[in-house]
């Protein structure tokens, strides 16, 4: 395999938008880990990113707006075997679907969800978006948002996430060991990337995220498997963390669902009629 087999046709994104840059981490990923196309699913949402599956050859379901992570969770329940990333936008994420976010993140579902996060609402032309800082102007709030942003690794840690991570599309190298680290993972991965809109956020620039963000990997003795330690970065500093911020092993939930560890499309679901009337001999 070549980095050039997953790519499947040329994306129309906006020139310059931060989504190149996880189309190509993502490419990379693939190739590094040696994911076959046909064992891949790529589940979007609604959004701008919703475009991906169109542009990387694998399997892809493009779902309705903020159910991306249900139709991932079947898909992962029918076929363990198969490798599936959602992707979704900071308001597919943690708008229309934060309970489903929330509900994945403390089964710990096996899926990788990478977040793509520009702070506005790209694809209906600019506006608040629930990562948008407070004070911020937009068609929507032309006199300031009035609401403390999101912070979605935050959320995921207080809903129980085995494995939380920030990335910025500018730096598409770390982003693939991020990358990397999630698929690998047995367990729900968040990888919250911040990943600038330069159409409809003049904001929250390439310039801005360098300024704003530093590589957790530089603090000295930080271990992402401190939960203390985790909690501490993720209460908010001033500047962002980027790199893995927390990552703990427990049991995921198709682990301790599935009968006799097979995937739904191999497992005996029926049941003969002896067993039948038992159970509904409870009921009598």
């Amino acid at each position: 395999m070549k980095k050039k087999d997953y790519h499947l046709h040329d994306p129309t994104w906006c020139l310059g938008c931060g989504i190149y840059g996880v189309f190509s981490s993502l490419k990379a990923t693939a190739l590094s880990l040696r994911m076959k196309p046909e064992e891949i699913v790529i589940v979007t949402g609604i959004g701008c990113h919703g475009r991906l599956n169109n542009y990387f050859r694998s399997y892809g379901f493009h779902s309705l707006h903020g159910r991306a992570l249900p139709v991932a969770t079947g898909v992962k329940l029918a076929n363990v075997r198969l490798s599936v990333i959602t992707v979704s936008g900071d308001g597919d994420a943690y708008s229309i679907g934060l309970s489903h976010f929330i509900h994945a993140v403390r089964r710990n579902v096996d899926l990788t969800y990478i977040v793509i996060n520009n702070m506005i609402f790209a694809l209906t032309q600019g506006q608040t978006s629930p990562t948008s800082r407070m004070g911020v102007i937009s068609v929507s709030m032309p006199f300031g948002s009035k609401e403390l942003p999101l912070d979605g690794p935050r959320l995921a840690f207080a809903s129980g996430g085995t494995f939380i991570a920030r990335g910025f599309s500018g730096t598409p190298k770390q982003l693939r060991h991020l990358f990397e680290q999630g698929l690998r993972h047995k367990g729900f991965s968040l990888i919250d990337v911040l990943s600038p809109c330069v159409t409809h956020n003049k904001i929250n620039t390439y310039d801005w995220y360098r300024k704003n963000t530093y590589d957790i990997g530089q603090k000295q003795g930080y271990d992402p498997e401190n939960r203390h330690m985790a909690e501490q970065v993720l209460k908010g500093e001033e500047k962002m963390a980027l790199g893995l911020l927390y990552k703990e092993e427990r049991p995921s939930y198709e682990d301790l669902l599935l009968p006799g560890k097979k995937p739904l499309l191999q497992s005996r679901l029926t049941i003969d009629r002896k067993e039948q009337e038992r159970i509904l001999k409870k009921f009598e």
